[in-house]
């Protein structure tokens, strides 16, 4: 491999232009004066002697017409020197060689080009002194590895990282508190999010997807993330495993998560690039500033983001803000009503009682009463309480600090468990009530049935026996019931029931007939015999 490299004289120098270079050896076959030249060009005295003569010593035989006539190229390899450094040779190749070994090893954490150029002059003790041989392998890099320019569609993704240098705050023992500093950049319009957060756990990661989301106002497709260990727990090229919280903020916001290749940082080049910005940006504006807190620090960054995203591009009216707001925002998923709230998980087995402890206050809560003996997961905060069996959810409870220790759901008792907590929370107008949907002498019956001895209470069950026998014979035939009954001061449950069940509730009573007159017979004494 041959590539040009110019002397370090050349590169100190300012290049002329080949045109300009054209017009001066054309001034000059005119007749015109070197001083005139420079006043015509604007090039030094010293520069257009130096050139004159090069070309009249380069080229003795041509005209100035044979001159203009050469290319660019011909023209700079006359008045430019040859360069004198070897790009060929077995010197060349062997640095060469060595550059594709140390290409590999350059971007390893602590591998600078110091320790490279130090391997390389051990193989090599006639190689390249220290500042050619980075000249030489920066040209390597540029002609082996040149840069893909990507085309970002609006919405599409957006791409965070942890910046590698961080900020920091004094609390008030004037310790300094470092901060780690979460970025975030919507490539297509390349508006910038940021905002610091203590660490990089599972807390203060969903933080930042919280507050980034709702700074930005919306959702996009995809969040591409560098690979941390909180959103990732095994790195791949082609399927990396992500953390379940990865899982349940993608589920929460309808998005998904994916990830850079392992040690491929040109994968998230757009957020690399914006943490130079907010190096330049925010970081050194701040760096006189002394927070207090990192609500403070966050404050701050805060009014510097927003006077970049605010800022126009270079060469360009429209700025960060204006290109997202016509035309990203309005691609964008919209937002739940609520961000995610981060909750705990716990891996249980769902007691005999059909509930399930959790560890932070010992409290119960029921599952549907099949799963008893099943292993559950629990996902539970200060609001909350949710229960997965296979990836089902088969249990929600709100919490609240007033709540019982054991919280129980009607529907995830058995039959019988529902009608036992039915019988406890009887009363004597819950009774009364229901018998009165019947009839009114219904209601008088189960009055005399419910206070038939001192304590109410020991006749529930044989009150509410007696009500539940509308839905064997009908509403009719127990209203009936209890009329034949009513005459009974302490009528009983086996009373009714066996009314009901000889069918004596259909047989007419003898005063059925209100219009029936009084019977008039001669031994019936009247009442002027009382007198």
């Amino acid at each position: 491999m041959i590539f040009p490299v110019k002397s370090w004289e050349t590169m100190a120098q300012k290049s002329l232009d080949m045109n300009q270079a054209k017009q001066v050896q054309q001034l000059s076959a005119d007749g015109i004066s070197i001083k005139e030249i420079v006043r015509r060009t604007g090039i030094s005295r010293k520069t257009v002697r130096k050139y004159l003569r090069k070309m009249a010593s380069a080229l003795p035989l041509l005209s100035e017409n044979e001159v203009i006539t050469l290319s660019d190229s011909e023209l700079a390899n006359i008045i430019y020197d040859p360069d004198p450094a070897p790009v060929s040779g077995h010197r060349f190749r062997q640095a060469v060689s060595h550059f594709e070994a140390a290409k590999q090893s350059l971007h390893k954490t602590g591998v600078t080009k110091q320790l490279l150029w130090a391997e390389y002059i051990q193989d090599n003790p006639g190689g390249y002194s220290y500042s050619q041989y980075c000249f030489l392998f920066k040209q390597y890099l540029k002609d082996t590895d040149p840069a893909f320019h990507w085309t970002y569609n609006s919405g599409e993704f957006i791409q965070v990282d942890f910046a590698g240098k961080k900020l920091f705050y004094t609390d008030k023992t004037g310790d300094k508190i470092h901060c780690e500093i979460f970025i975030g950049v919507l490539p297509y319009s390349g508006l910038i999010f940021c905002t610091a957060v203590h660490t990089q756990r599972i807390a203060d990661f969903t933080l930042c997807i919280n507050e980034l989301v709702k700074y930005v106002g919306g959702v996009t497709k995809t969040i591409l993330c560098d690979n941390l260990k909180t959103a990732v727990t095994k790195a791949d090229r082609y399927e990396p495993a992500f953390t379940e919280l990865c899982q349940r903020l993608s589920a929460h916001y309808a998005t998904t998560f994916s990830a850079t290749r392992p040690r491929a940082p040109t994968d998230k080049g757009m957020v690399e690039g914006a943490v130079r910005i907010v190096y330049n940006h925010i970081y050194g504006p701040m760096y006189k500033y002394m927070a207090n807190s990192l609500e403070d620090l966050n404050r701050q960054i805060a009014s510097w983001l927003n006077i970049l995203n605010n800022k126009p591009y270079k060469g360009i009216k429209e700025s960060r803000r204006d290109i997202f707001e016509r035309d990203e925002k309005p691609v964008l998923k919209l937002l739940p009503e609520t961000p995610y709230k981060l909750q705990q998980r716990k891996t249980v087995t769902v007691q005999r009682n059909y509930a399930i402890q959790l560890p932070d206050n010992k409290h119960y809560y029921t599952v549907p009463h099949q799963y008893v003996g099943k292993k559950v997961i629990v996902y539970f905060d200060t609001r909350t309480v949710e229960v997965y069996h296979q990836y089902e959810r088969i249990a929600f409870h709100a919490r609240s600090t007033q709540e019982p220790k054991f919280n129980r759901i009607h529907e995830h008792m058995p039959a019988h468990h529902q009608h036992m907590v039915a019988t406890q929370g009887w009363t004597v107008n819950e009774l009364l009530t229901q018998a009165e949907k019947v009839g009114k002498y219904t209601r008088q019956a189960a009055d005399r049935l419910l206070h038939s001895s001192i304590y109410p209470e020991q006749n529930y069950k044989a009150c509410n026996a007696m009500l539940a026998l509308q839905y064997k014979f009908s509403k009719h035939r127990l209203e009936s019931a209890c009329v034949r009954a009513a005459n009974v001061m302490r009528p009983t449950l086996s009373m009714i029931r066996s009314i009901l069940q000889t069918g004596l509730d259909k047989q007419p009573l003898l005063f059925d007939n209100d219009d029936s007159k009084p019977i008039q017979h001669e031994n019936i004494r009247g009442s002027s015999n009382y007198q």
